[in-house]
């Protein structure tokens, strides 16, 4: 399992993912799962992904080997965020096409997950999420955000937080918060946590940080945030009988 978030407000972007994989509680692995790619002044790209590993990465091979080839259509020749979002939905089909029936005579689950988001000149900064058979939508001012993997525990801070006019500081908190309560109730979900903020027209990445066990920010963040949902709990009223 894991957790990835993207969520789009008027300032920007901010992506993050954890790094933890597992195939039962006696192998755990940390592998990253967040991939950028950028040309200052042209464009920004964030992918993260969910699901299973071995087809996360070729997806995301493939879509590399397409750059190398550069008469091929590909992440860094395209014109639109629509035809990056084809691209990695093309891309993911075309590997589950290949890898998936192998993997269902084993009762292996191919399926896979992404969110790519970013900015390309010319056009505004947009962000999609890409489903496992390849299709995907787009994120609107009235849906903002989107998660993939154990998305259940970290959704409510961010309903409650997140809109089009949140500042990116507040974003980043809200993301960094969803990640905690995550972790807290859901193993599978670990760090290090990878977080990347693209900035509105920009056209660069900034703000990258990788968050690990040992982090003094997130660690105060996470005791803050215990410490003033205690506080607020304790403040409730009384029922009324």
């Amino acid at each position: 399992m894991t957790y990835c978030v993207a969520t789009m407000i008027d300032a920007g972007i901010v992506f993050a993912s954890d790094s933890r994989t597992n195939a039962g509680v006696d192998n755990i692995s940390t592998f990253r799962k967040m991939k950028t790619f950028e040309r200052p002044g042209d464009r920004a790209l964030v992918l993260v992904n969910s699901g299973n590993l071995a087809i996360t990465q070729a997806t995301i091979n493939h879509l590399e080997q397409a750059i190398r080839h550069s008469n091929e259509p590909n992440l860094m020749s395209v014109f639109s965020m629509y035809d990056v979002a084809e691209l990695v939905g093309s891309a993911l089909r075309e590997v589950r096409h290949r890898d998936g029936p192998y993997l269902m005579e084993n009762n292996v689950d191919g399926g896979a997950n992404f969110l790519i988001g970013g900015q390309i000149a010319g056009e505004h900064q947009r962000l999609f999420m890409v489903y496992a058979e390849g299709n995907f939508i787009e994120a609107t001012p009235e849906t903002p955000y989107f998660q993939i993997g154990e998305t259940k525990y970290g959704k409510p801070i961010i309903d409650r937080v997140i809109s089009a006019g949140t500042c990116m500081d507040d974003a980043i908190k809200c993301v960094l918060v969803s990640f905690d309560s995550t972790m807290r109730s859901n193993l599978s979900v670990g760090m290090p946590i990878d977080l990347v903020c693209y900035n509105r027209e920009s056209l660069r990445l900034g703000n990258c940080h990788h968050y690990d066990e040992h982090d003094s920010y997130f660690e105060r963040l996470r005791l803050s945030w215990g410490e003033g949902v205690r506080r607020a709990f304790a403040e409730l009223p009384n029922p009324e009988w």
